[in-house]
């Protein structure tokens, strides 16, 4: 009989000596993936790889995953039947000969390469509409209401899209916990994909409309209506873990951190401006969740991450220095607190998701890689 795991207290992952006290049992958790860009999606990859290697825990086999932007890709994949250390793989263009579903060019991975959606343009306003009400309530609708003046994106999610279709063809993910988020362009309204009321949406095109960054990328239509970035909304929708029925909340958040420079340091002011950290809102979002009784394990860039990842978050030549030293990191992180412990409590993942097969990729086997667990 599984014992529950009540627990106390919160962490400050920065900070050696925890203020967390354990008890035994296994708790319900929420995976939270934030934004990023490809150098923060990379850092997530290599995060999760960390954890899984560490704790025995799979990350995909959390009751709920929410993602947003690059996370809602990651969060995809991962409960879609690709593991961490196969993201990592997959990531740093590593040949997956005998995998058709990854085996693609590096430069193409992760929907990286860029490709013009051609459609009639919309030279002046992405969401004319959005953009009226928001001047008339600029309070209520945010970040939304400020990019609905830019112009349509004219980049084609496509590519990312064809991501997902390699790994779930059709349909949304098997795992009944996953959840995209993205912002209606029209209203300018949070929808969380894969939620009961939600409009229904295949798992490609929600990805799709997660990332979609306005003015860069043009806005996915589903079912008539446009979507963009969810992360306008919120840069990880960390409060949705708060409509779940999760204990433990963990989140990874590769745009905001605890570290303060000098003025003109990768750590510093000035550098954390560029990159858009958002600990502030992050703080607000995991204080409301830790006085219901949650509680969250926050995962962020340390100072040697910063310095690799750089100010251009959408930079494809930094990834493979980012995955190793987010592996790194975090490595160090979970052996240094005793937050750690409770993810090793957790139930161990199956053997192919937290440890890589020791042969070629040509020889693994097909149950690596189950029907049941792609495709709904």
């Amino acid at each position: 009989m599984a014992h529950r795991l009540p627990l106390t207290g919160s962490w400050n992952l920065q900070n050696p000596m925890p203020t967390c006290c354990l008890m035994s049992g296994s708790p319900r958790v929420a995976l939270v993936l934030a934004g990023g860009g490809l150098v923060g999606g990379a850092w997530m990859v290599g995060a999760l790889h960390a954890i899984a290697e560490e704790t025995g825990w799979d990350p995909g086999s959390a009751d709920h995953v929410i993602g947003t932007s690059a996370g809602s890709m990651l969060a995809a994949m991962l409960t879609s039947a690709v593991p961490p250390w196969l993201l990592l793989a997959y990531g740093s263009g590593e040949s997956l000969e005998g995998l058709r579903a990854l085996d693609e060019p590096k430069a193409r991975r992760f929907g990286a390469h860029l490709r013009l959606h051609w459609s009639f343009p919309r030279p002046v306003l992405g969401s004319p509409g959005l953009a009226l009400r928001s001047l008339r309530e600029p309070w209520k609708y945010g970040p939304a209401g400020i990019v609905a003046w830019l112009p349509q994106g004219v980049i084609s999610t496509e590519p990312l899209k064809d991501v997902i279709k390699r790994v779930v063809p059709r349909g949304w993910s098997s795992h009944p916990g996953l959840w995209i988020t993205a912002i209606d362009y029209e209203s300018g309204k949070r929808v969380v994909f894969g939620r009961a009321g939600s409009p229904p949406a295949s798992l490609a095109d929600a990805v799709a409309a997660s990332c979609a960054v306005p003015g860069f990328y043009h806005p996915v239509t589903i079912a008539g209506r446009r979507y963009i970035d969810g992360g306008l909304y919120s840069p990880a929708n960390l409060d949705l873990a708060g409509e779940t029925d999760a204990e433990l909340v963990v989140c990874l958040n590769p745009m905001s951190s605890r570290h303060r420079g000098g003025l003109l340091e990768p750590t510093g002011p000035l550098a954390g401006l560029v990159r858009g950290d958002n600990r502030r809102i992050i703080d607000r979002e995991r204080n409301v969740l830790e006085r219901s009784g949650r509680r969250v394990l926050l995962l962020e860039p340390s100072a040697a991450d910063l310095n690799v990842m750089g100010l251009n978050y959408m930079s494809r030549r930094r990834a493979d220095r980012v995955m190793r030293s987010a592996v790194a990191t975090t490595t160090a992180t979970l052996l240094g607190v005793e937050a750690a412990a409770v993810l090793r409590r957790l139930p161990s993942g199956a053997a192919d998701r937290v440890r890589r097969p020791s042969s070629s990729p040509a020889t693994w086997p097909d149950e690596l890689f189950p029907p049941e667990r792609r495709t709904a």
